[in-house]
């Protein structure tokens, strides 16, 4: 099965037929990875990304709030959710959807008050479910007190909170590096005569880690949120926090003669000194964890970032998400991929974190990818069958699986007709990088249709009145023009549905611990079709069989030979034989 780019149309196509759960046990015959009793909290839940913006809005000013959040709390509970990782609600300017932080200490208002998000925390947790919130340390927004004070001159407390360099002689830029949204990566200011480093915006400016302040500063403000409940942190492109000791030009990449800052700075030689120090003063001694966005490290790296002797709990790895990307900077730059390479990256992964005693966060989407309807699937894919295949994989793999909200109800990309529609500043940049490379306007455009972080943006859906129920104003991104058949409340009603296909899954993965703490072994791994493995631990052993084709498939039935079908997403099937997209797992008695 060749993979590439495509669009698919949304249709919907039977029904799908749910078996009920069964009690099926094996004879202990291995070691398990874990025992789900030793296992914490967070280990055993399933988590889901909020992109606050977009989930629902309490007052009608079109953009998504906390109160609207704690409204909502009931649809997650359902979902299984244990922990809620909101996207950054902190005061902020807006250049970057609120990744540019300007006071780390108060709530923006327009997502509400500190007593909105004290009441969410307090809400969540009588749910059993914990907020966990995103710490934007590698930089700041221009508008943050910190920054103001350190480009005001050389010689204030703060002249030295930020990355400064010198001009080079012919009054440029200090390197050619190129930021990861396009353009020079250093802006000059003319306070102090000097260039600042941005690995984003230019509204974005990069913290110096290396000052201990700094560090200390970052560490106070984990601790305040802490102290507030809060269940944990996902930590915000952590591998760019730690700065090559010299600044040097780059080999160019691109015919703007600049080098991807990434290549030059992610994963820097001494970072996790750095995020062991906060792991001290942050994490020990309490019932939390941290997951880090680690783009640049892959599974063999692992052991050093997470488990008992790492300085995370768990990093998002992003091979999988970037595997038909030639160029992250260039979008209409792909390769085609076959099925076996995707499975090969999840194994990787779950090989290195269950023989080192580490955890894995599963995740197919998040609030800056495309939908993996899209994004995974062929182009003439079912979108009700393809999503329940991929819900399959992602709830049933070793590790703690994160659901970007509006996954669950089979959510796919957006194809507006132009640029201007799209609101994403990194989008745009993306679209106008591709064009100074000489592709045309329609293939900048076909870029973006496939990549574009507006499509993972997009208003949460919750029934069929106007804006899908997700604002009573004017949504500050359009609602996608399918909410009328997938939505929360539609989606409830429909057995077959997506959402429910979701909520099946969490409630076998919680009555299954070999779900949760199981060992994971592949089968079949030079399949096209199918994606095939088991999850054992030392009193059950269950089989997942999806095909990912939109073709029927065939396998060796004896690999659940002495099995019987608990789940099915087209009800009861004949062992060796799967559908086009179906999932089916068996469990030995």
């Amino acid at each position: 099965m060749l993979m590439k780019k495509r669009w698919i149309v949304p249709v919907v196509l039977g029904l799908a037929g749910l078996l009920a759960f069964s009690a099926c046990s094996a004879e202990p015959d291995k070691k398990s990875a874990a025992d789900s009793s030793e296992l914490s909290w967070w280990q055993k839940t399933i988590a889901y990304e909020i992109y606050v913006r977009s989930f629902k809005d309490s007052n009608g000013d079109g953009i998504g709030d906390l109160k609207g959040i704690t409204s909502e709390l009931d649809h997650l509970k359902e979902l299984g959710v244990g922990a809620v990782w909101l996207t950054p609600c902190y005061q902020s300017p807006q250049a970057d959807n609120g990744y540019d932080i300007s006071d780390y200490y108060k709530i923006d208002p327009a997502y509400g008050t500190m007593e909105d998000m004290e009441k969410l925390i307090k809400e969540a947790d009588k749910r059993g479910i914990k907020i966990v919130m995103d710490l934007v340390f590698n930089h700041t927004s221009e508008e943050n007190e910190w920054f103001k004070e350190s480009r005001s001159g050389k010689e204030n407390d703060k002249s030295d909170w930020y990355i400064w360099a010198d001009p080079k002689k012919d009054g440029g830029p200090p390197t050619n590096w190129r930021s990861i949204f396009g353009g020079s990566a250093w802006e000059y200011d003319e306070t102090r005569k000097q260039y600042y480093l941005h690995t984003f915006l230019k509204e974005q400016p990069d913290l110096n880690w290396a000052n201990p302040e700094v560090r200390q500063a970052l560490i106070d403000v984990a601790n305040f949120w802490v102290e507030k409940g809060v269940g944990g942190f996902r930590m915000d492109a952590i591998t760019y926090i730690k700065k090559p000791e010299t600044f040097a030009d780059g080999k160019p990449d691109a015919a703007d003669g600049r080098v991807g800052i990434h290549s030059m700075t992610a994963n820097t030689e001494g970072i996790l000194d750095y995020l062991s120090e906060f792991k001290s003063a942050v994490r020990e001694g309490k019932d939390i964890f941290t997951v880090g966005e680690a783009n640049g490290v892959s599974a063999k790296d692992l052991p050093d970032w997470v488990g008992p002797e790492g300085v995370l709990d768990m990093v998002f790895e992003f091979g999988h998400v970037n595997i038909d990307l030639l160029d992250e900077m260039n979008w209409c730059k792909t390769k085609d991929w076959k099925l076996p390479d995707l499975k090969a990256l999840f194994t990787d992964s779950q090989k290195t974190t269950m023989g080192n005693d580490t955890w894995y966060p599963m995740f197919l989407e998040n609030h800056d990818q495309p939908r993996s309807i899209n994004h995974f699937l062929p182009e003439n894919a079912d979108r009700i069958d393809g999503g329940k295949a991929l819900a399959t994989v992602l709830l049933t793999m070793r590790g703690t699986p994160f659901i970007m909200q509006g996954e669950e109800l089979g959510f796919v990309n957006v194809e507006w007709p132009s640029i201007d529609n799209y609101n994403d500043i990194s989008t745009k940049n993306h679209y106008k990088f591709a064009i100074g490379e000489g592709y045309s306007e329609e293939e900048a455009l076909d870029g973006v249709h496939h990549f574009s972080r507006d499509s993972a943006r997009t208003p949460m859906h919750w029934d069929t009145s106007r804006h899908a129920g997700f604002t009573k104003g004017e949504p500050w991104i359009p609602v996608h023009d399918d909410y009328k058949t997938y939505n929360v409340a539609s989606e409830k009603k429909d057995k077959d549905s997506v959402l429910n296909w979701y909520i099946a899954l969490a409630k076998l993965r919680k009555e299954h611990p070999e779900l949760i703490e199981g060992d994971y072994k592949e089968l079949f791994p030079d399949s096209d079709q199918i994606y095939a493995y088991t999850r054992e631990n030392d009193s059950e052993k269950m089989t997942v069989l999806v095909n990912l084709s939109t073709k029927k498939a065939e396998y060796d039935a004896a690999c659940v030979s002495d099995a019987e079908q608990v789940l099915g997403s087209k009800g009861e099937t004949k062992p060796g034989t799967l559908e086009p997209l179906e999932a089916v797992i068996f469990c030995n008695k």
